[in-house]
């Protein structure tokens, strides 16, 4: 019990050290001298400090998807509304996931590929999601048939949804535009309703 302590201290730490001064600026010394720990106890938990900011990324990514999943799983609500609902919560929630913010600046993106294979992991489950809906939406008559064009839609779904993020997050604007997702999941839905 006293090594999940530990570790979800370190990675308490470690997320707050990370969301205020970067993945670059943070050090496993600061992390284990705020965390009241042997830096040996870090590397015990963690091989590098790629591996640990990895996990706190992965932390805010599996806090994404169960928020998420609620809203996809609700029966109570049609495919439009999950729609609306997904998009606003998303980028709510991501508003609040520095760590995150992290990933997606141009800097990091270039030079570290060791979190690839969560944000493509998030990628294919947001895509598999997404699907999910827009199939519910054809299938109740709300949304137009796509004729196997549903993986390219998808496709530019989700590009529409990580060409926000740098915006959104990097630039400060959500507050400027979060008003204005309301209008914006408008002109989605109507683009595939019938």
């Amino acid at each position: 019990m006293e090594v999940v302590n530990t570790k979800n201290k370190i990675l308490r730490v470690a997320s707050k050290l990370f969301s205020r001064y970067g993945f670059y600026k943070t050090s496993m010394d600061e992390i284990a001298k705020i965390a009241r720990k042997a830096k040996g106890s870090l590397y015990y938990h963690f091989k590098s400090k790629e591996e640990l900011f990895t996990e706190v990324v992965e932390i805010e990514i599996k806090n994404l998807k169960t928020e998420l999943s609620t809203i996809i799983n609700n029966d109570k609500l049609s495919a439009d509304v999950k729609i609306r609902e997904y998009l606003i919560r998303r980028m709510e929630i991501l508003n609040s996931a520095a760590n995150y913010h992290e990933t997606i600046r141009a800097d990091f993106f270039e030079h570290f590929d060791f979190i690839d294979n969560l944000r493509n992991d998030l990628d294919s489950w947001e895509k598999a999601q997404l699907k999910y809906i827009l199939e519910q939406g054809v299938n109740n008559g709300i949304f137009e048939n796509q004729n196997g064009n549903i993986e390219v839609l998808l496709d530019v779904f989700i590009m529409v949804l990580k060409g926000l993020e740098i915006p959104f997050f990097l630039q400060n604007k959500y507050e400027k535009y979060s008003p204005h997702f309301e209008d914006l999941s408008k002109i989605l839905i109507k683009g595939l309703s019938k």
